[in-house]
């Protein structure tokens, strides 16, 4: 009993756990697109530290040089020495890193978005996005987070877990509804997984963002495990039903299949 009550316990309470580290990620974690500037009242705010241990952190972090300071408006930004840690992602990932140039050769052969995800909790994160000509949903960057359920990244991704992590994935995830096309119920989403374990792709049409077709793959480690999912995405209107679906399904299957077999 003990053993288990142990086991089961907040992982915050141990002895190892630093409160400092968390306090000052969940500083650098206040700012994103609707909080480019923030001063240190609304710093404590959006955190919920004390003016005090704003001033300490935003003092060691600017120091640092992850954060900057205007000097006129008082107010803190993030710097792109940020922009390392994704660096240091990429390159200590070693599928990650080698897949890079597979990835501007799809989007030099499309003529269209590619992208590069991972998975983190019941989301996708943008980890690598290649623009052309043909770009849409500008808002969309690298960091930026999108649900797994109802993407072809994420579903592609979930493909290569276990029945039980897919469950534990959907049901810890918020099922709603981003467009009239969005599939939220769980058996029909878990149904979708199964198929495209059988294919080996994921495609979607304007589940998560209108205007959109994604057709995607999942990239794995030399032991099998799964390490991204690179999807192509192509404006509506420019999408050809007869033809485009199986013309991407092979030139990602192709592409994911190098990278994984380098």
């Amino acid at each position: 009993m003990a053993a288990d009550s142990k086991k089961n316990s907040d992982p915050r309470e141990s002895k190892f756990y630093v409160t400092a580290v968390e306090r000052a990620i969940s500083v650098l974690s206040a700012f994103d697109s609707s909080h480019r500037h923030l001063s240190m009242s609304q710093l404590s705010e959006l955190t919920g530290l004390d003016i005090s241990a704003i001033q300490r952190f935003t003092y060691t972090l600017t120091t640092l040089g992850y954060l900057r300071r205007d000097p006129g408006t008082k107010k803190f930004e993030v710097s792109p020495r940020l922009l390392n840690f994704a660096h240091l992602y990429l390159a200590a990932n070693e599928t990650l890193s080698k897949a890079m140039p597979y990835l501007q050769r799809l989007a030099d052969e499309t003529e269209e978005i590619v992208n590069l995800s991972v998975l983190d909790g019941t989301d996708m994160i943008l980890v690598s996005r290649i623009i052309t000509r043909h770009a849409i949903n500008p808002n969309i960057q690298v960091g930026s987070h999108m649900p797994a359920f109802c993407t072809a990244s994420g579903l592609a991704w979930l493909a290569e877990l276990s029945e039980e992590q897919i469950n534990d994935v959907l049901r810890s995830s918020t099922l709603k509804a981003y467009t009239q096309y969005t599939e939220t119920r769980i058996d029909k989403i878990f149904q979708r997984v199964q198929e495209v374990q059988k294919v080996g792709y994921a495609f979607t049409q304007e589940e998560y963002r209108l205007g959109g077709v994604s057709t995607a793959g999942a990239i794995c480690d030399r032991v099998g495990k799964v390490q991204g999912s690179i999807s192509v995405t192509v404006a509506t209107p420019r999408w050809n039903q007869k033809t485009d679906p199986k013309r991407y399904a092979d030139l990602l299957l192709a592409t994911c299949s190098a990278i994984s077999n380098n």
